[in-house]
């Protein structure tokens, strides 16, 4: 994951996913899911960042929560403290 301060006043996500030898449902799925866990969890919390996460291969065989985890515990690790 990378992070930079941005001018724009709110958070902002930018996705990379491998192809490598993956459907383009499969990547898709992988999208939405790592989506997902930005809008409802981490984009209300985040300070004006701009967000880029590069998934990588093991990431289509995680489940949902351990998604969830990996990012939540960037967050914890990486947000200023109020």
């Amino acid at each position: 994951m990378i992070w930079m301060d941005n001018a724009f006043g709110r958070p902002r996500l930018g996705l990379i996913v491998p192809k490598a030898k993956r459907t383009a449902p499969e990547r898709n799925r992988l999208r939405r899911r790592l989506r997902e866990v930005w809008r409802r969890e981490l984009q209300p919390r985040l300070p004006a960042w701009d967000l880029v996460i590069r998934a990588r291969l093991s990431a289509y065989d995680q489940p949902f929560d351990a998604l969830r985890a990996a990012l939540l515990g960037f967050a914890d690790a990486r947000a200023p403290r109020a």
